[in-house]
């Protein structure tokens, strides 16, 4: 049962690559490398995320699993530290940036319309309009989820480094003492 499994996690983890093969191969997608999005998380390794649990749960569910992984993978290519005022933009970047990363992704790749939609609202409900197709809703929520896992785990780690550095610091104070 388990090898059976393990086939078809990397049966899925091969067609994923397939479907989003020429997107992350796109040199204008792979700068997505240099912005952080969450904390020690790139917005490409953040995109790249949400589209493969997107990727999983449309499938299993017998939706677009190709138009969600695609736009997945584009959703935030935006291409600027949010953290950071940016000229030119008008609006908090939670506003903003789906519009943004619509007509970055619209420049480079032929999206359907399914993939404009996921894309264009991603941020729901902070986008108002709501999502018209179900893979959409799916991004959203996915999105929100891996964000929160980002987080967690930039946390977790920093703690980790704050624990160690503490153990560190009583253990040479025993050295010392004991010396």
């Amino acid at each position: 049962m388990l090898l059976l499994e393990k086939e078809n996690k990397e049966t899925f983890q091969s067609e994923f690559e397939l479907i989003i093969k020429d997107l992350v191969a796109n040199e204008t997608v792979q700068k997505m490398k240099n912005f952080k999005q969450h904390y020690d998380t790139s917005c490409f390794e953040h995109c790249r995320n949400v589209a493969y649990y997107s990727y999983l749960i449309c499938k299993k569910y017998h939706l677009d699993y190709i138009s969600a992984a695609r736009a997945g993978m584009l959703h935030d290519l935006f291409l600027y530290d949010w953290r950071t005022k940016q000229d030119g933009r008008k609006g908090l970047h939670a506003f903003t940036h789906p519009k943004t990363a619509f007509e970055n992704a619209s420049k480079l790749f032929d999206l359907n319309k399914k993939e404009t939609d996921i894309i264009l609202k991603h941020m729901w409900p902070v986008t108002i309009l709501f999502p018209k197709y179900a893979e959409s809703y799916v991004i959203t929520f996915v999105d929100k989820y891996c964000a929160v896992q980002e987080s967690v785990n930039a946390y977790k780690s920093k703690n980790a480094v704050q624990k160690l550095y503490r153990y560190a610091y009583v253990f040479l104070s025993m050295f010392v003492i004991l010396r």
